[in-house]
């Protein structure tokens, strides 16, 4: 059934097991067939950086890096908060697969187009 969906994830490094909860809905989200948005905010900015995932593998789960490289291939897109970006002075050159920075009012256009369940983590 098509239709949207999206999933702010607030926390990266500072905690993976909520992190990698948040990519695996993603994925089942986007397989799902819905038009689907990781919005990252705060500490979760960092994952928007090459590397940042990497050695990141929660027991039970595929690695974080496998989670979010899958979720991009799968048409899957990644929202992150510009200003939650530059307060921690990370690298726009450095974006992984699918990331995209954009301002809190991209997010409530995505949002505002129509009924859009959303999960935070």
């Amino acid at each position: 059934m098509p239709g949207k969906f999206v999933i702010s994830l607030t926390h990266g490094l500072d905690n993976t097991d909520k992190a990698t909860v948040a990519f695996v809905v993603a994925n089942a989200a986007v397989a799902s067939d819905k038009d689907t948005v990781v919005f990252l905010s705060i500490e979760a900015t960092r994952l928007a950086q090459h590397g940042a995932a990497d050695g990141v593998h929660e027991e039970g789960f595929a690695p974080l890096k496998d989670l979010m490289e899958n979720f991009a291939t799968a048409g899957g897109r990644i929202f992150v908060c510009s200003p939650c970006f530059k307060k921690r002075k990370l690298d726009e050159d450095k974006l992984v697969a699918g990331a995209l920075i954009v301002g809190g009012a991209k997010l409530v256009e995505f949002m505002s187009e129509g009924v859009c369940p959303s999960i935070s983590y």
